[in-house]
């Protein structure tokens, strides 16, 4: 039964899900590729790369931009973008012009300024709350170790080093418990092609629990998340997104809840592990490598696959030369190598280390390259994630257009189509992601 008490927002509901806390479930059936849920960020950053393309108000991508006439480095659609901006544009202006190269703080840093900012503009409930409020977000306090919590003490300093004025700070508790919780609830914007937009926080969004099987899929039209069913969900059922890439064995996954959000997951996927044999499937040989040397090297693309992870900005991170990102690519293909010996290259982590490579190839224009590591990856893709997954229908996205741009429209067609087709469930018939890709297949 329902409880009285518990807040609705057209047909879902909050309820108490057992082990897991808060959670959010439906009241009535939803169908394949069906809204459940919209929810407009409480607040966003833009990450600052993409500046000038888009727009720092509401993400839209497009060209002629008008630039913030103080600090030059906010861009925009319009006066009324502008207007609507300010409020949290002006935390970050002054300090902008004062720091001038040296503002450097984080998004994380950047996206917490903005919640104390709204929090005193906005003390009671936004539009972005209307199943949960920001100040209910679990912090997981008590499961932090050192290394988290002198990370979140940095981040402390940062704010307080870049945001001198228009903000009043609470104690350092207090601050402690709050970027905690963005470390939690977050959420990472990105585009059609999975690159990095910017970060926000949805209140409603942040609701649902996760699982490696879930029923709903979250995207994000400028600075409003969109949350759509990808498969038939019945009423009373539980609504489930997932907080992490899918593409990985159950080992791998569980070690990355852990690490983010200090629990294990217990879904029919983790649970039977019935993809795992699959995702780490070993080469075929007369003389078939031992458990000891598969074990060895599955370390060993663990911590490579570490290493990349934690420089997963490595284009902005590293100085933008030729140079690195050649020696980033060497480094791929060497890995690659070392572990083809032992493994297929539809093991997820051989594709993982194919996917690094795809980047830079497409970062330094080798169209080419791009293309070889990519027709390799899109068949494995498809089997090993979920349907409807925003990965394949990026990795088709991207086929497509590395088709069209070596002149051959037949296969950049078909994978395009491909990956509309998938776009059409998870982002909707009316996305304006959806309505480019179509103008590309009319121009070509």
């Amino acid at each position: 039964m329902r409880s009285e008490a518990a807040p609705q927002l057209g047909g879902l509901e909050r309820f108490a899900s057992a082990g897991k806390g808060r959670g959010l479930r439906a009241r009535r059936r939803f169908g394949v590729g069906e809204l459940l849920l919209s929810c407009p960020a409480y607040v966003a950053v833009l990450t600052v790369s993409e500046r000038g393309s888009h727009c720092d108000g509401c993400f839209a991508r497009k060209e002629g931009l008008s630039k913030c006439g103080r600090c030059k480095q906010a861009f925009y659609c319009n006066v009324e973008c502008q207007k609507e901006d300010w409020p949290m544009h002006k935390l970050e202006c002054a300090s902008m012009c004062t720091f001038g190269q040296n503002w450097q703080p984080s998004e994380t840093v950047r996206l917490t300024a903005r919640i104390l900012a709204k929090q005193k503009t906005h003390p009671e409930r936004t539009q972005s709350e209307k199943l949960l409020a920001v100040k209910e977000f679990e912090s997981h306090l008590d499961k932090l170790d050192n290394e988290k919590r002198e990370l979140i003490q940095n981040d402390i300093a940062a704010l307080h080093h870049f945001y001198s004025k228009h903000l009043d700070y609470p104690d350092n508790a207090a601050l402690v418990v709050l970027f905690a919780q963005v470390n939690c609830n977050g959420f990472t914007i990105e585009d059609e092609e999975l690159s990095h937009l910017g970060s926000a926080i949805f209140p409603d969004v942040a609701l649902m629990n996760h699982s490696c099987c879930p029923n709903v899929i979250v995207t994000y039209k400028g600075t409003l998340a969109e949350v759509r069913a990808v498969r038939e969900i019945e009423p009373g059922e539980e609504i489930f997104s997932s907080y992490i890439d899918l593409l990985y064995p159950t080992e791998d996954r569980n070690d990355r809840l852990r690490d983010s959000y200090f629990f294990s997951c217990d879904c029919r996927e983790c649970t039977t592990k019935e993809k795992d044999k699959e995702k780490l499937e070993i080469c075929k040989l007369n003389d078939p490598p031992s458990a000891e040397t598969v074990k060895d090297m599955i370390k060993y693309a663990r911590n490579v696959i570490e290493e990349f992870r934690r420089a997963k900005h490595y284009k902005y991170i590293l100085c933008l030369t030729l140079t690195p990102l050649v020696e980033l690519l060497e480094i791929c293909e060497l890995s690659l190598d070392k572990m083809g010996a032992v493994f297929e290259d539809s093991n997820v982590y051989m594709l993982h280390m194919m996917y690094q490579a795809m980047g830079v190839c497409l970062y330094v224009q080798d169209w080419e390259g791009a293309l070889c590591y990519g027709q390799k990856i899109i068949r494995p893709y498809s089997k090993h994630y979920p349907s409807y997954s925003l990965n394949v229908a990026s990795m088709w996205l991207k086929l497509g257009r590395l088709y069209m741009a070596l002149k051959n429209r037949t296969a950049g067609v078909k994978a395009l189509k491909r990956a509309i087709a998938i776009m059409e469930v998870a982002h909707g018939k009316d996305h304006p992601y959806i309505s480019e890709i179509k103008k590309e297949l009319e121009d070509h």
